[in-house]
């Protein structure tokens, strides 16, 4: 026997909808290319979202063409986030921190028809537009006015020019809710990337699940700052959430520097923003000698990759944020675990609740996980034991686009496939996970695994040290030991014998690194990961003092 309820396929162009009836004076504040402060609302949004449908239709892209965008948080973006998908295309956000080279192969190996572009950009399209002989339209996110007259890109076009003109009625089609709805591609430091092709439906349940009280919390009462570019996996699914809300929504655009950042939370009196922690780590570093202070922000999620503990304790204990760690990627749409408390938890000491906030927190409803150990086997959530992180759910791929790579599921016993992280990790008994390493990224010494993350967050602890990375070299006894790679703090000075001294008691002394390494600054990748294989490269002929 079948439910009797009415059958209604999760669309993304439903969230629009839904903004724009019930929260159609809901705020969206942008700072922009140009600088200045726009502001409008969802009724807005919604509004020229359907005029960019409408354009696509004028233009003929048939339905899941490939629409891409090299563009900063922003209005612009976000109705092309509602008009691309809703019209049944598939939104493709690329990555302009990537090389020309990249950025060239990726939009040809995903066949983009359109690519529009913030003007910031328009040196990457002049770098790369002559290689991508698929993209039949290039689009300048400006104003007519704005658009370069000698830019070098053929039938180049202003946004506005573009869809401005359309009419404003538009009636979003129905259809599989399993329609791809964009695409992103991983920041893989080996290889091409491969593209994970979201749906309707998976992009949707993302959204409920993040706008979960024990998840980001999201509601209409708030004003949200998503840091996290719109570029980077959708911007952790903030711009479809907020919809979902109706919550005020405020896009830093550019201007990301730790002064930026913080003027505009304080202006439009944000209370939660995401981002990672190389963001906060600017703003931080701005605030504290100016003596500033937070009016309205009450909490932030920080992921990306691990959040070292003094960060969460001077975001809680100087300012009075919350911290909620969190842990995805873009395989996972990509949230698969945030760290809130459980009741059980709240009459316990501010250390040991801020033990438990330090690790990536609780499964969200909506994925599974399990790590294993070499040989397959579920390892036991004791908090200590760790193994390989697999995960399933609905918003968790189930192969790249194309095809590459292959079958990248792991199926169990019972014919279940387990998407394989590539994290090492341990869960407590309590379901909280904690990321130990990546499994490429583990120092396996003398027959026992060093964390690199841990070495990393003692060293980011110390008042002199801006940035760390941890990797292993080879050892003629132990195989492998680890060494910290460091960048000090403006004017800040600490020897290597003061550094090391001060893992002393910290973690045990045979997983005190070797050596510290003193550089001027630390390779990052395209989403502000360290690049710790380009970290290898450079140091291939360092030796370990005394060998």
């Amino acid at each position: 026997m079948l439910g009797l309820m009415q059958e209604h396929p999760l669309m993304i162009s439903s969230l629009l909808e839904f903004a724009e009836r019930h929260h159609g004076d809901g705020e969206i504040v942008s700072r922009r290319v140009e600088g200045d402060i726009h502001r409008y609302t969802w009724a807005d949004v919604a509004r020229r979202a359907r005029q960019v449908a409408r354009a696509l239709d004028s233009d003929g892209l048939a339905f899941s063409e490939r629409v891409a965008t090299l563009a900063w948080n922003g209005y612009r973006h976000l109705e092309l986030y509602y008009g691309v998908s809703g019209s049944g295309r598939v939104l493709h956000t690329i990555n302009p921190r990537l090389h020309p080279d990249q950025i060239a192969w990726i939009a040809n190996h995903a066949e983009d028809s359109v690519l529009a572009f913030d003007l910031s950009f328009l040196p990457l399209v002049q770098a790369v537009h002559a290689r991508c002989p698929n993209v039949r339209k290039w689009i300048a996110l400006c104003d007519a006015d704005k658009l370069p007259q000698d830019s070098g890109v053929p039938n180049l076009v202003s946004y506005e020019a573009w869809m401005g003109t359309q009419p404003t009625d538009y009636a979003w089609p129905k259809f599989d809710e399993n329609t791809a709805s964009s695409m992103c591609y991983t920041s893989g430091t080996t290889g091409n990337p491969k593209a994970a092709l979201y749906s309707h439906r998976s992009s949707v349940l993302h959204a409920y699940a993040a706008a979960l009280p024990d998840v980001m919390c999201l509601s209409a009462r708030d004003s949200v700052l998503p840091v996290v570019p719109m570029f980077h996996v959708n911007a952790w699914g903030i711009p479809y959430s907020a919809a979902m809300v109706g919550c005020k929504l405020v896009f830093p655009g550019p201007a990301l520097d730790g002064k930026s950042v913080y003027e505009l939370i304080e202006a439009e009196k944000v209370t939660f923003a995401a981002g990672v922690p190389t963001v906060w780590q600017m703003m931080l570093g701005h605030m504290k000698p100016a003596n500033l202070r937070f009016s309205t922000l009450k909490r932030t999620v920080i992921g990306g990759s691990a959040c070292p503990p003094a960060m969460i304790g001077a975001f809680q204990d100087d300012y009075g944020v919350e911290v909620l760690h969190a842990w995805g990627m873009t395989e996972m749409s990509p949230l698969g675990t945030l760290c809130t408390l459980k009741n059980k938890h709240m009459e316990m000491s501010p250390q040991d609740r801020l033990n438990i906030r330090l690790k990536q927190g609780r499964a969200i409803f909506g994925v599974d996980m399990k790590i294993v150990d070499g040989d397959g086997q579920d390892v036991t959530w004791d908090g200590k034991a760790y193994g390989d992180l697999y995960v399933k759910g609905p918003w968790v791929v189930r192969e790249y686009f194309k095809g590459e790579g292959g079958d990248p599921l792991v199926k169990d016993a019972n014919g279940q496939g387990w998407f394989p992280t590539g994290d090492v990790a341990t869960i407590d008994a309590d379901g909280y996970l904690q990321i130990t390493d990546r499994s490429k990224d583990v120092i396996k010494s003398g027959g026992e695994w060093i964390s690199s993350i841990d070495i990393e967050n003692i060293a980011v602890a110390h008042p002199a040290i801006a940035m760390a990375a941890c990797i292993g070299v080879r050892h003629p006894k132990w195989d492998e030991r680890p060494i910290v790679v460091v960048v000090k703090k403006p004017g800040a000075e600490v020897t290597r014998e003061e550094l090391l001294k001060f893992y002393e008691g910290k973690t045990a002394k045979w997983q005190i690194p070797d050596d510290v390494v003193f550089v001027d600054a630390i390779p990052l990748g395209a989403t502000g990961k360290i690049l710790k294989t380009r970290l290898r490269e450079t140091l291939k002929d360092y030796k370990l003092p005394g060998l």
